[in-house]
Formats: C-alpha cells, structure tokens, sequence
C-alpha cells in the first residue's frame, strides 16, 4: 500500500507538471500557476513519504499490508532531500563567508563587497539578509545616474528577501530535477523575480535609466567566470533582456503584483497535507 501511495503522488506530480505549465496567458495569471506547478508536485511528494515513513513498514492500511520496498523509497527521498539541504546551506555559508575576501566601500549610500573583475556585475548573495556585490567593472562601465539605478534593483531583492525564498525554491528544485519542466519552470520563476524588482525600482528611479543600464550590462561579453551564481544570489543582468526591457518601457503590459487580499489563492497548499489522512487508517 505504500508503494501504491508514492506511485499515485507522483503520478499526480507529473500530471500537474504537465497541464499547468502550458502557456497560460499574461503574467497576471501565469506567474501564480508556474509558481504551483513549481511548488506543489515536490511538497507532495515528500508529504507522502513522511507520511509512509510515520507509518512504518509493521500493520496494514485498508486491508493491504505496508511494503518495505515503498517505506526503502521514501526514507531515500528524505535523506536525498535532507543532503541536498545541507550541501545548498553549506555552499550558501561558504559563498557567504568568502565575501569577506573581497574590499568594502559604499556606494550611493549603500555598503558593497567589490569584486576586482572587468565584468560588470552586481548581485545580492546571502540568504534572509542578503550582501550586496559590486564588480569594479560595473562601476567603470556605469555613470553615477546608472549605477543608483541598478543598486535600487538590487534593493528590491534585499527588501523582498528574495535570496531567502529563492534559496528554498532551489533546493526543492534540486531535489525533484527529474519531474517534468522542473527547469522551464525555474527559470519562469527566476524571470518573474527580476521582473518584480524592476517594477519597483522603477517607481524610484527612472525605468529608461534602468533599461540603458540592463544593455550596457548585456553588452559586455563574459570573460571572468569565477563570478559567484548560485540559487541564492540575485544577480542584475541574468534573465531574458529585451522582454525585461519591455515591460520597463511598457509598465502596463508588467502585472506582477500580487493580490494578498486573495487567501484563498494559496489555499492549495493545504492539498500538501492530504497524504496523512490516510495515516489514522494504518493499524
């Protein structure tokens, strides 16, 4: 009966892989199914085996005894899932503490780690609360109007703890790679997390100085790739330009705020947890 329950979760998982990530439409309405199609199929799956693995492999449920074989695949998922934690968590803390190689200035009335490369780059990397990185390059390559201009969109992700939730959405990812889209919707997500700090950046500075920022950025063909990237940084130049570029000059066409007022949007998630209403049926 176990392994029967694992097999209906992940088929479950792969059927909603498949029909919910279909183009849906504009932003207002599929950035909150790519984000449930992300989050959903992966916390099921492991709210399935937890649940297995609460009930043992001794007894049976509904007449059909518990399978050591489906209890063997769901103790392997959580260990997986607890491995990829704490080797996503360990690069984080190492990304974290090499920071401290690297000089400090501030820059616009802001404290930045500067990085000695040609490339310009800018990001935030930590987890709740976030570091802001500079390369030299970006400083020789910008003027003081452009440079405020990406720092202000680089705030939005410190603001918003980006690299905190990102950090959760990459592990999840890591650990379910082999679901269906499991990369198209990454990096759906990734697109609509620039969009969002370009929309409010763009309410503090002015967004053509921002879209000239983001060509210039682009322009410049990589070289250095000793770069940090990592799920939990949040780098300036790194998803889809011209549709970024855009939605700066066209902010009616960028409806990426999120309506909290609407609970019951994010009721689904308590569908996670159905899996252990079968645990009272285990004798």
């Amino acid at each position: 009966m176990h392994l029967l329950m694992l097999l209906m979760a992940i088929l479950i998982a792969c059927q909603i892989r498949v029909a919910v990530s279909k183009d849906l439409g504009n932003w207002s309405s599929k950035w909150p199914r790519s984000l449930f199609s992300f989050i959903f199929p992966p916390l099921l799956l492991l709210m399935t085996a937890l649940a297995v693995l609460c009930m043992g492999t001794n007894g049976t449920m509904l007449g059909f005894e518990g399978s050591k074989i489906g209890y063997t695949f769901a103790l392997g998922l959580w260990l997986w899932a607890l491995y990829s934690l704490v080797r996503l968590a360990y690069q984080g803390k190492m990304a974290c503490l090499e920071l401290r190689n690297y000089s400090q200035a501030t820059i616009c009335d802001r404290p930045a780690h500067i990085i000695n490369t040609d490339f310009p780059y800018s990001a935030q990397i930590g987890f709740w609360q976030p570091q802001l990185v500079v390369s030299t390059g970006l400083l020789k390559t910008l003027d003081s109007e452009h440079i405020e201009a990406v720092l202000a969109h680089e705030e939005v992700h410190k603001n918003e703890h980006h690299t905190f939730w990102f950090f959760w959405l990459g592990w999840l990812r890591t650990i379910t790679a082999w679901l269906p889209h499991t990369e198209a919707l990454w990096q759906e997500l990734l697109f609509w997390r620039e969009l969002r700090a370009d929309e409010q950046a763009a309410q503090k500075v002015d967004p053509l100085l921002l879209a000239e920022a983001l060509i210039t950025v682009a322009q410049t063909t990589v070289k250095n790739t000793t770069i940090i990237e990592t799920s939990f940084s949040c780098s300036f130049a790194s998803q889809r330009l011209s549709e970024r570029i855009e939605a700066l000059l066209s902010p009616s066409n960028q409806p990426t705020k999120v309506n909290s007022s609407k609970w019951f949007n994010w009721l689904w998630i308590l569908l996670v947890f159905l899996p252990w209403v079968t645990v009272p049926f285990h004798s």
